[in-house]
């Protein structure tokens, strides 16, 4: 279905309350009390929010790390754990209840009871995150849980109170300043609504049948109890009929963007969401704010998201004298890419975009799952490597997630990864740093398989792995860099691209040629087929090698 269909059809799903309040984007979703502080330049519509320019600081990083983590990660067990314990049959739910019991007796709000952050050490964590040469830092401020990471006024439900008792948010952001990197949160909270609905259930078979789940619990339920004094509902936000379809368990994906009959946030829900991310913003002041939304929180069902988005760059320039923030969203138009940055989720775009952008991805699953450590099975440093190349030969950024175990600490095969990230940063990143597009992104045998995106993205890993024929352009300066995405061998390189009659080049002729990380001289030809570059006898590296290439660029 095509973008303007769809939208089409979620709008007619939507009360017109709704959309009147969204289109508007004047009269306040709010309540009076909320001050959403900062005049500026920005205001909460479309059109003002065109005013938005990509931050240079932000173009230069390219690279940036992110710790996805929360009490889901205490179970170890993988993604989305605080949905899938419902979810009587999953994976998860059987291992809830072994592990745990019947979410009858023991909910997910039981779950961030036991989980302690016990070794959490963020200064040692960012540290070695800036060896792996991250530019940028993002921590969980909150997931589709709802429960708040953070010193929250508006959610009693958070880290400092409950949990850890520690203030998660504050610990990165200071961890992040004393190394010097920019810092940012990610949201992920909208969604409450909607996607805890499984705790609404109850067992349809066996011991427990019928009993119902933790989900429709309330403050008057805790008398006695450990949550004596909190609302389960402050927590879960199930004081509501089921979606449309609620039982099936993937429903919640083709309602993501509010619509096919998902079962509509009230106001004092929109209300609550946009207090605590304008608190969010204003007590821990981040460079950068990540959204898991369709464009932007609750859109279309309000104008909370809009709101957010100019009171950050608003901020954002009576803090530093001009825009230094980046803001992204997902599934975004062409215009709204004019107004935030567009993230691809666990993909990448498969040209170079006229306008900056990010993809976010993970090395293992999003949530810390134990099973992919003993397996051995995250994502290689050489894996990372390369499709950071891709992703910088696009103008774009790379996020990557380093789950992190529900003691807060990383585990020795997560370690090496980053170790190996680092390794090859610190040889080769003058390749990637700072960097711009060249006129093409690359070439290579990968991009005629290359996988379309879907939805936000997802098509990572569906194309022909790179080799060494495989070559990604970056440019800086009168510099060319041409990224070979394996070792060459004895055979050489042969870049196809910088041939004496490419139109890329056009009269310019190739003048020297180099190799990072190696100091001796290399043999090379420029011919009607392209450049040829023998290689010397010692690799430098198995990753990816980086050719420095005079003459390209006029």
């Amino acid at each position: 279905m095509k973008r303007r269909n769809l939208l089409k059809g979620i709008a007619a799903a939507i009360p017109a309350f709704y959309l009147q309040k969204a289109f508007g984007g004047i009269e306040s979703l709010t309540a009076n009390h909320i001050h959403i502080a900062a005049d500026g330049p920005f205001k909460p519509d479309w059109e003002s929010l065109k005013q938005y320019q990509v931050p240079d600081w932000f173009r230069d990083a390219k690279f940036g790390l992110w710790a996805h983590w929360g009490p889901q990660c205490q179970p170890e067990r993988g993604d989305w754990y605080a949905r899938g314990m419902y979810q009587e049959g999953s994976d998860q739910y059987k291992y809830h209840i072994e592990k745990y019991g019947d979410p009858s007796k023991f909910g997910f709000k039981d779950v961030i009871n036991e989980w302690k952050a016990e070794n959490w050490q963020p200064d040692e964590l960012l540290g070695l995150y800036k060896q792996a040469g991250a530019k940028y830092f993002m921590a969980l401020a909150n997931h589709h849980d709802g429960f708040d990471l953070y010193n929250s006024t508006y959610q009693s439900w958070n880290s400092t109170r409950l949990g850890p008792k520690k203030d998660l948010v504050g610990g990165w952001a200071k961890a992040a300043k004393a190394q010097g990197i920019p810092f940012g949160v990610t949201v992920h909270a909208a969604h409450t609504w909607s996607w805890m609905e499984v705790a609404q259930r109850a067992d349809k078979t066996g011991p427990m049948a019928g009993i119902a789940y933790d989900g429709k619990l309330t403050k008057a339920d805790g008398k006695g109890k450990w949550w004596d004094g909190y609302d389960p509902q402050e927590l879960y936000a199930q004081n509501h009929s089921l979606s449309e379809d609620s039982l099936n368990n993937n429903a919640i994906h083709r309602q993501w963007a509010w619509g096919n009959g998902v079962a509509m946030p009230d106001k004092a829900y929109c209300d609550k969401f946009l207090n605590r991310t304008i608190e969010l913003i204003d007590k821990y002041g981040p460079d950068l704010i990540y959204f898991d939304d369709t464009v932007l929180p609750l859109w279309l069902v309000s104008d909370a998201g809009l709101k957010i988005a100019a009171h950050m760059y608003n901020v954002s320039i009576k803090k530093h004298g001009k825009l230094q923030a980046a803001l992204f969203g997902k599934i975004l138009d062409e215009q709204q890419r004019k107004c935030m940055i567009w993230d691809i989720e666990r993909g990448q775009s498969n040209q170079i975009e006229p306008e900056p952008w990010q993809t976010d991805t993970c090395i293992g699953a999003w949530h810390y799952d134990r099973r992919i450590f003993d397996d051995k099975g995250y994502k290689t440093a050489k894996t990372v490597i390369h499709t950071l190349a891709d992703v910088v030969s696009k103008n774009g950024n790379l996020l990557l997630n380093i789950p992190l175990r529900g003691d807060g600490s990383i585990d020795a095969e997560e370690r090496k990864v980053v170790e190996g990230i680092a390794a090859w940063m610190q040889v080769n990143s003058e390749a990637i740093y700072a960097t711009r597009p060249w006129t093409v992104f690359g070439e290579g045998p990968a991009i005629e398989s290359a996988a379309p995106l879907s939805a936000q993205g997802f098509n990572e890993g569906k194309g022909k792995p790179f080799t060494a024929d495989d070559f990604r352009f970056t440019k800086k300066q009168n510099m060319l860099y041409a990224i070979a995405l394996g070792w060459p061998g004895e055979k050489g390189s042969m870049i196809k691209a910088l041939a004496s009659s490419s139109a890329q080049l056009g009269a310019r002729k190739i003048t020297g040629v180099s190799m990072v990380g190696y100091p001796g001289k290399l043999n090379w030809q420029q011919t009607a087929e392209g450049l040829k570059i023998q290689t010397p006898a010692v690799k430098p590296d198995d990753i990816a090698v980086v050719y420095k290439i005079e003459g390209a660029i006029g």
